[in-house]
């Protein structure tokens, strides 16, 4: 089949290198040039995906990489794998829009849309539709088939990839199910259909909730604990012990990425608008996960008041800037945060992550360095942010005068755990 997948981010890329590597003709579609241009020459920037395993479909001539719009045509399979960020508090679904009506001007009978980026329940009938319709003409489950299969992409997971993770996969009727499902069992092990696309936007939107619920949980019975001078992390492995009912979540300095920040308000947001009503474990967790970097910074400015030292004017050695270990993924990452209520009370930054090469725009007043002895030695105070594996250690700890550890990766007279 010949694939056309627009968006070539975290989520769009693994999916476009496996349907070339099982034989489909793939056309990644992206409007960042940059991007492009290292696409073509097999360098990947996703971790998921290797610049060996990139550059061997490019060889193969399977897949392409391209930013320009006519060469999407003739497309099977459309799917739209672009961001659906928060803007002011609403979904900001302009880059679906536009992805749809590109995808409009190609589409042909019999084709099939897929729409893959995580939005509301209702999206894919009450907006991709009518702007594949409008565009091209012809009418959605007559002429052409349109489904929705939600991402389930956990960027430097090694156990569940994209082949391996089951793949939810709805059609707006049932011949559209049947295609969307015959795509999607070439690319992974297991396929889940459920009975339409709204009921598999829903699906996503619990699994991140879930998710999302249960960290704001464990970050709030942290703040409670330290109150109460209780060790929580002793107190959530005993927990964890208990073989049933009970599932481990660990606190942190906050939530990043895609899902956790965002895709919970398109839920809120959705039922306030419809019902009139609030989600109010939504907006309850939205606002324990959001303040968690406000309250990594208040703890530090604490220890620093007992050591009898002011931010103003303090080296603070930042370790990682992705929101998750072992990738380069700075979406929405608690780190952001931290630096710029550092920044604003006049802290010297400096920051090490090996995963996050390209440059983060809120973070363009940190020095960026290398994690050495010497410039954990010359710094007051060191917070670990996120815990890459690379991140030597037991070199933090017999160096730093101070850390605030809010991982949970080491321990000393000299670090201290949220």
């Amino acid at each position: 089949m010949r694939v056309v997948i627009a968006g070539q981010g975290y989520v769009g890329l693994p999916l476009a290198v496996r349907a070339a590597e099982q034989g489909h003709q793939v056309i990644g579609y992206d409007i960042d040039e940059a991007r492009i241009g290292r696409l073509a020459s097999g360098q990947s920037y996703v971790e998921d995906i290797s610049s060996e395993r990139l550059a061997a479909v490019v060889a193969t001539g399977r897949y392409k990489a391209t930013s320009s719009a006519r060469e999407c045509g003739g497309f099977d399979i459309g799917i739209i794998t672009v961001p659906t960020p928060l803007r002011d508090g609403a979904p900001d679904l302009s880059y679906v829009e536009a992805s749809a009506r590109m995808l409009a001007r190609f589409l042909q009978p019999g084709a099939t849309v897929v729409l893959e980026s995580t939005t509301y329940p209702g999206t894919t009938e009450e907006l991709v539709g009518p702007i594949l319709e409008e565009g091209s003409g012809l009418i959605a489950g007559r002429d052409f088939h349109l489904g929705f299969s939600p991402e389930r992409i956990d960027p430097g997971n090694e156990t569940w990839d994209i082949v391996t993770t089951p793949k939810i996969v709805a059609g707006i009727d049932e011949v559209s199910l049947k295609v969307v499902q015959e795509f999607y069992d070439t690319i992974v092990d297991t396929t889940v259909p459920v009975s339409s696309p709204r009921e598999a936007e829903m699906a996503k939107l619990i699994e991140n909730t879930f998710r999302h619920v249960n960290i704001a949980l464990i970050n709030e019975m942290a703040m409670v604990a330290h109150d109460l001078n209780i060790d929580i992390w002793q107190a959530i492995d005993a927990a964890a012990s208990k073989p049933f009912g009970f599932m481990k979540f660990t606190p942190g300095p906050g939530v990043g990425g895609h899902c956790l920040p965002i895709d919970p308000s398109y839920l809120s947001w959705r039922v306030q608008r419809t019902l009139g009503r609030n989600v109010r474990f939504v907006e309850l967790a939205n606002d324990i996960n959001n303040h968690m970097p406000d309250y990594v910074v208040r703890r530090l400015v604490a220890a620093f008041n007992t050591r009898q030292r002011a931010v103003s004017g303090s080296k603070v050695l930042l370790l990682g800037l992705a929101y998750k270990k072992n990738t380069g993924d700075a979406r929405e990452s608690p780190a952001t945060r931290v630096a710029e209520l550092l920044l604003e009370m006049g802290a010297e930054l400096s920051a090490a992550d090996p995963h996050v090469v390209e440059a983060v725009p809120a973070l363009a007043k940190v020095r960026r360095c290398e994690l050495t002895a010497e410039e954990v030695a010359a710094a007051d105070a060191v917070i670990l942010l996120t815990d890459h594996d690379e991140f030597d250690l037991e070199l933090v700890r017999a160096n730093a005068r101070y850390v605030m550890d809010t991982r949970r990766r080491m321990s000393g007279e000299n670090v201290e755990v949220i």
